[in-house]
């Protein structure tokens, strides 16, 4: 079964490495080389103290919340709003750095369309931010099979960004995540992980982005020389970058640091690759200083608490 401690091992890994890139974001990666994130800073691009994660985490963690009630669009698609009008789940109180395709959900949302409609779905509106939040959706693997998953994964992210793209990068990041938390190693959870979501991708709504997915689907990501890794606020270039780093560390510390390092969207990349490097390598993997450093970090503990007996309560 389950434990509370491989949810808290995702759902922190994430967090952490969310906060380790917020001081650095939109740094390049030129002077990122130059000047190395080793350890968790603070102030920096969004003048915050050390351990203040972004909106990657909050939306996460709002994901998480609702599904401890059950799967409701509506609830999911309020507690977005909630975080926005009220600083729901946020780390201090208060919001910074909202991407504009979420900020237009969000708006109308609060107009009273639908969450499903919310979302936009021009090319245009294929930036990260719901892949940043959908690592909530792998827990409920055990409790729904594989197509029904992957279709909710797909809803999940047309609350703030509904072009196909953007819920097929959820769906091959969820999909993965499920072979890590199943105990698979790292080369082969991404191989199987994508074995498995091809099967729903084959289908016609999927076959003409597929050609967008070209260098994850090769199962030769990890090879790619670091130049070719982009690490800007592109989905695609966030699942590629996380995977590349995910691939080429062999512990928690060292992926989320490549990540951050990369420099352009920091937080994000960080973050995407913290939630499957935590589940891969344990909270015990993730440096405690780190943890202990990360702001609420004992509401993330309950939320991981929560979140693990509602995953077999509610479908």
């Amino acid at each position: 079964m389950q434990t509370a401690t491989q949810t808290l091992s995702g759902l922190m890994g994430l967090c952490v490495g969310d906060a380790l890139g917020v001081p650095v974001e939109f740094t390049s990666r030129a002077e990122r080389i130059k000047f190395p994130v080793t350890k968790m800073l603070g102030y920096g691009t969004w003048h915050q103290p050390p351990g203040t994660w972004s909106d990657d985490s909050s939306l996460t963690f709002c994901l998480a919340e609702s599904l401890c009630r059950g799967y409701s669009l509506d609830a999911i698609a309020l507690s977005f709003w909630r975080w926005y009008k009220q600083a729901y789940w946020t780390p201090r109180g208060e919001i910074f750095g909202i991407g504009q395709s979420t900020h237009a959900a969000i708006m109308r949302i609060n107009q009273g369309v639908p969450p499903l409609e919310a979302g936009g779905t021009s090319e245009m509106s294929n930036g990260n931010g719901s892949l940043m939040r959908t690592l909530p959706m792998a827990y409920c693997h055990k409790t729904l099979n594989f197509s029904e998953l992957i279709s909710r994964v797909h809803q999940v992210s047309c609350i703030t960004h509904a072009h196909v793209r953007s819920q097929m990068a959820c769906g091959i990041y969820t999909s993965i995540a499920i072979e890590l938390l199943q105990g698979a190693n790292l080369p082969t959870a991404y191989t199987q992980g994508l074995e498995k979501v091809q099967t729903i991708y084959s289908a016609p709504q999927f076959l003409a982005e597929m050609h967008h997915f070209a260098r994850v689907f090769s199962g030769e990501i990890a090879s790619l020389p670091i130049e070719e890794i982009k690490s800007g606020g592109y989905v695609i270039e966030t699942l590629e970058a996380s995977l590349w780093c995910l691939l080429n560390s062999t512990s928690y510390a060292e992926a989320v640091l490549k990540a951050v390092n990369l420099g352009g969207h920091t937080d994000t990349t960080a973050a995407v690759t913290g939630g499957l490097a935590g589940i891969y390598y344990g909270i015990e993997g993730i440096p405690q200083l780190w943890v202990n450093q990360v702001a609420r970090k004992q509401d993330i503990m309950n939320l991981a608490r929560r979140f693990t007996l509602a995953v077999y309560t509610h479908n």
